[in-house]
């Protein structure tokens, strides 16, 4: 009833706004869908940021690891509809086995899956090729080059049997000699054409989380020598989508892959997604559209403009227009009722935080770059950025444990949590910097879109109070990422959301190994920090890991190589015709679920 109900408005809807895009800037937003396509099923989503990189090894990136993900496929996923996530089998025919000691695993691939036809499978004249057990050891081998800049190393390190020092042996090659890809590793075995097993140096509880991850995703050998360095511009997976284009800054379009597998819509969920009517289509073969399109936004004025007259079908509310679309109760507002409007909000496992290089000689190095990172921690109102940016929808927390995992408190209050102004002066004047007096201007890198110049604008008011003067540097997202890669940032600003629903992936981000260009942006390298998270890596969850999860969490706050810490929540919001609809950023491979109408 309400899809009906919802098409005269929304051409009454598309009719207003294009008069008021055309007033407000030429935006090309009412012109009519593309000849391809007429008469099928095409999903059109807001993405608030560019894509630098469609090769998984350098999925660093929520916004790159969604564009992958249409594509690409890991061994291993999570339920659809099921909360608390559960893994599932994707490419396997099942669960793998585990050895009672937790070190040895042993998986097997389904029959019949291939990956997408493409003219770098010469032998078989373009047709794509069955998918092998040898595809997932190569796959993981690619995040040992070098040459690649793979951003997941962290995932690996010190983690498989001979992997690190087959790592520590490419990287010592000579310049321009190849890469040994036939090099045995112990811990990576091919046992059979679909049989294969990885053996770990210690127990290490997230790993199958692990291998749900975009970095894991299996990619084919020949299309990556056949494309080389342009390898991150051709996506070639097994996924239930094949990219028909992409332009850089603008739109990717996918299209349903012909030769996909038989995989059906799941049939269990739990009872919240039942009540919303999730299970309509349980059974039904996937996917259920034709294509998809990706367009980017850097700004969320016309993404939102492009959603309210029908252009786009799905994506999240910018909290400009939060007011204007929920009540105080969250509810959606009638006239969106009306319109036949659906929503979902997703609460993120999710690290909104500021933070310092810590190889940075002034702001990172030495005990009195501390007194001055403490001095900026009490400077910052993190309450006044949470109501004047995210509608005080987001949790504002200390330590980077957010809400909903082991070691999170939420009465904890950090030594240095602002707004106190005046310890923050006494800090500085502590470290010999007296009301800011000798102190150079701290160099904020951001990712320019959406409201991010604006808190900036709000952070340069604040620390300025104490003196600090704060430079404002915008960047794209992926010139933002590269400079975190080569060290190059001395303050930044950025949101790290759950790979998997463990505390060890966020702690991990402050562990001296995985310094950049691996996760750790901040380049922290504390000797204590390391070996109590070494220790806590290798334990399943109990009292006695959060025990130490807690004592993480509390050298980080004393140290402050970070601040701010907020976890937002999503609101997603689709037009009338969408359905299937239950938005994820843990698992995000969600949309070979969707159906929507044929476009007429």
């Amino acid at each position: 009833m309400q899809e009906s109900e919802g098409v005269p408005i929304m051409r009454l809807r598309r009719a207003l706004y294009c008069m008021i895009l055309l007033v407000c800037g030429g935006l090309t937003a009412c012109k009519e869908p593309n000849p391809w396509e007429k008469g099928k099923k095409v999903v059109h989503y807001g993405l608030r940021a560019k894509v630098g990189s469609l090769d998984p090894v350098r999925s660093s990136t929520q916004y790159a690891g969604l564009a992958q993900a249409q594509v690409y496929e890991p061994i291993l996923t999570y339920k659809y509809l099921v909360r608390p996530y559960e893994l599932e089998p994707l490419l396997l025919t099942s669960m793998p086995k585990v050895s009672d000691d937790m070190l040895v695993y042993t998986f097997e691939l389904k029959k019949g899956i291939y990956f997408h036809d493409d003219a770098c499978f010469e032998a078989t004249g373009g047709h794509g090729r069955e998918v092998v057990a040898k595809d997932v050891i190569y796959s993981l081998m690619r995040m040992a080059d070098r040459d690649l800049t793979p951003g997941g190393w962290w995932i690996y390190n010190d983690r498989i049997v001979g992997f690190n020092a087959f790592q520590e042996r490419m990287n010592a090659r000579p310049s321009g000699a190849p890469f040994d890809w036939d090099a045995p590793i112990e811990g990576l075995q091919v046992l059979d054409k679909y049989r294969f097993r990885i053996t770990l140096v210690r127990p290490f509880p997230q790993f199958l989380y692990v291998l749900a991850m975009n970095y894991a995703a299996v990619v084919p050998r020949e299309c990556a020598e056949y494309y080389g360095k342009e390898f991150g511009n051709h996506a070639i997976g097994t996924g239930p989508f094949i990219l028909k284009s992409w332009i850089r800054g603008n739109r990717l379009v996918y299209e349903r892959n012909p030769n996909y597998r038989d995989e059906y819509y799941p049939v269990e969920a739990s009872e919240e997604f039942k009540e919303r009517g999730l299970l309509a289509a349980a059974g039904k073969k996937i996917p259920f559209i034709d294509g998809l399109v990706f367009h980017i936004y850097e700004q969320d004025q016309p993404m939102w403009l492009k959603f309210r007259v029908g252009d786009i079908d799905l994506t999240q509310v910018p909290a400009e227009y939060f007011s204007s679309v929920f009540d105080q109760k969250l509810q959606l507002r009638p006239i969106f009722k009306k319109e036949g409007i659906g929503n979902y909000n997703v609460p993120l496992l999710d690290y909104i935080y500021h933070g310092f290089n810590m190889e940075d000689p002034v702001f990172g190095k030495g005990k009195r770059a501390r007194l001055v990172r403490r001095a900026i921690s009490l400077a910052f109102d993190v309450d006044e950025i949470n109501d004047a940016f995210y509608n005080n929808t987001n949790i504002c927390y200390d330590g980077p444990i957010p809400p909903g995992l082991d070691g999170y408190d939420p009465d904890l209050k950090a030594p240095y949590r602002g707004p106190d102004l005046e310890r923050a002066r006494a800090l500085l004047a502590e470290a010999g910097y007296p009301g800011g007096e000798g102190l150079p201007p701290l160099q904020y890198e951001i990712s320019q879109g959406g409201n991010t110049i604006e808190q900036a604008e709000m952070l340069v008011r604040q620390l300025k109070r104490i003196g600090i003067e704060l430079t404002v540097n915008p960047n794209s997202f992926p010139e933002l990422s590269e400079k975190l890669k080569r060290k190059k940032a001395q303050f930044f600003s950025l949101a790290w959301g759950a790979d998997y629903p463990d505390a060890e992936n966020f702690l991990q981000l402050f562990y001296g190994p995985n310094e950049a260009p691996g996760s750790n942006n901040f380049n922290y390298k504390n000797p204590e920090y390391d070996r109590i998270f070494e220790e806590a890596r290798t334990m399943p969850p109990s009292p006695e890991r959060t025990a130490l999860y807690i004592k993480l969490r509390n050298i980080l706050l004393d140290d402050v190589p970070a601040f701010g810490s907020m976890a937002r929540t999503r609101f997603y919001v689709w037009n009338p015709g969408l359905k299937n609809v239950l938005p994820d950023e843990v698992s995000v491979n969600w949309f070979k679920y969707l159906d929507v109408e044929e476009v007429h």
